[in-house]
């Protein structure tokens, strides 16, 4: 494994700090010849290096090249407890990169907002069935909500400003409101 950067967690649960990039860390690749590849995650790249068939590549990909930070579910074998994995998706599931892996789903859930906020991609939910989802309603890169009726009650600037704009409504022009041509107009001056 290549020195330097953060340490990439320790123990049995994988924790990658999402504010301390660049970061290197090893990670389980089934068609490596060792069973293992080395990632170098920045900001604004993923540089995954391999060896595969006695042949040395790396792969040097831009963060924007991934789909999204998604949040799984992995069911415990042999009656063991759940875990949560927050994993960096690609259109290719080989080219994945587990980010976060815990049996807290706090820890993971607040993991998973942090990496999507400093990587600058969408958040995203795995299904049961392995499709993954937008649990948020968005509009290019900004999240879309609800509007949220305006409240004035305890605000500073209640007392300086007044209500009633609020409560008035829009008059819509129609035949019968009167019309006024070629009459003089009156202009105050002082």
């Amino acid at each position: 494994m290549r020195s330097g950067g953060c340490p990439a967690g320790s123990g049995r649960a994988l924790r990658l700090d999402p504010f301390c990039l660049p970061v290197r860390f090893a990670a389980s690749d089934a068609a490596a010849d060792e069973r293992v590849r080395h990632v170098e995650l920045y900001r604004e790249r993923v540089v995954v290096r391999r060896s595969l068939r006695g042949m040395r590549m790396a792969l040097n990909m831009p963060v924007s090249a991934f789909a999204g930070v998604a949040i799984r579910v992995v069911p415990g074998e042999g009656g063991a407890q759940s875990s949560v994995t927050v994993v960096l998706e690609h259109k290719d599931p080989a080219l994945a990169l587990p980010l976060f892996v815990s049996v807290e789903v706090d820890d993971a859930f607040a993991e998973w907002r942090s990496w999507g906020r400093v990587l600058g991609l969408p958040l995203l939910v795995a299904e049961d069935d392995g499709e993954l989802r937008e649990p948020f309603a968005r509009m290019g890169g900004v999240c879309i909500e609800r509007v949220r009726p305006r409240r004035r009650r305890r605000s500073a600037l209640k007392r300086r400003r007044p209500s009633m704009p609020l409560r008035r409504g829009v008059t819509k022009i129609t035949d019968a409101t009167p019309v006024h041509r070629e009459e003089r107009e009156i202009i105050a001056r002082n």
